[in-house]
């Protein structure tokens, strides 16, 4: 890939519109070339910043609640019937509004933990703490995150720490793991659960058709945890079982 003629394809890249095979190839080049790497990661914290602020413009409970007190018709009087249709119509409006925000803020909530991924690998320094000692990586966050987690074994697997960062989420601090399979990196992201903190995200892992990478998530006890990578879904999964024994 040359920088100077393939802007159109980061673009698509960060837009989620490559097919897997295109994608991938981005991303090899993203690990070999800062230019690129830059870009993609001041990107990448541009839309996250630009989809905090689309969701401060979805339709209130009250708005909701004022619509359907105009719309509720009289159990006595019959002068609203010529009216119905309008009525049905403004009903359906609004479904489709409030299913659409559903929507949204899953697709988003998908679209920020990829760009919290590529935004760790297309920075000059992928973790704040490098080690693959979890008895060093563990301790790095206290006082940095308001919760503790625990990190699995890697001896006698095929993974292996590569250290981990301080990220946030919706101006909540959480923990970013990275952890390699072979040639593919691993994004782990923990955060303390809050309502709506994180909604819609895949309970099992499988390839995100728009970020084109795999993902998994599930609670415990009163933690969110987040598995991204462009790793084969039988990977994340294997990944995922380590911390959840430890993470009961």
């Amino acid at each position: 890939m040359k920088c100077d003629s393939d802007s159109e394809m980061i673009n698509a890249y960060l837009d989620g519109e490559l097919s897997m095979e295109n994608a991938a190839a981005v991303q090899d080049h993203l690990k070999t070339c800062p230019l690129c790497s830059a870009h993609v990661a001041e990107t990448a914290r541009l839309q996250r910043a630009l989809r905090r602020v689309r969701t401060q413009f979805t339709p209130s409970v009250e708005f909701r609640k004022r619509v359907q007190k105009q719309i509720r018709p009289s159990r006595r009087s019959t002068w609203f019937l010529p009216w119905v249709p309008a009525a049905v119509g403004l009903v359906a409006l609004v479904l489709i509004l409030v299913l659409g925000v559903g929507h949204d803020r899953s697709a988003n909530a998908i679209a920020e933990m990829a760009d919290l991924h590529v935004n760790a690998l297309a920075s000059a320094n992928q973790v704040d703490v490098v080690s693959s000692d979890r008895h060093t990586v563990k301790p790095w966050f206290q006082g940095k995150i308001p919760f503790t987690f625990n990190l699995p074994e890697f001896g006698g697997t095929n993974f292996t720490l590569i250290g981990g960062r301080l990220v946030y989420f919706h101006q909540q601090p959480g923990a970013q793991l990275l952890v390699s399979l072979r040639q593919h990196r691993i994004s782990v992201l923990i955060f303390q659960q809050k309502q709506n903190l994180v909604v819609g995200l895949p309970e099992s892992a499988k390839i995100d058709d728009r970020t084109s990478f795999g993902m998994e998530a599930w609670q415990s006890q009163t933690l969110q945890f987040v598995l991204v990578s462009d790793a084969d879904p039988a990977g994340i999964e294997e990944l995922g079982r380590l911390f959840k024994a430890v993470n009961p």
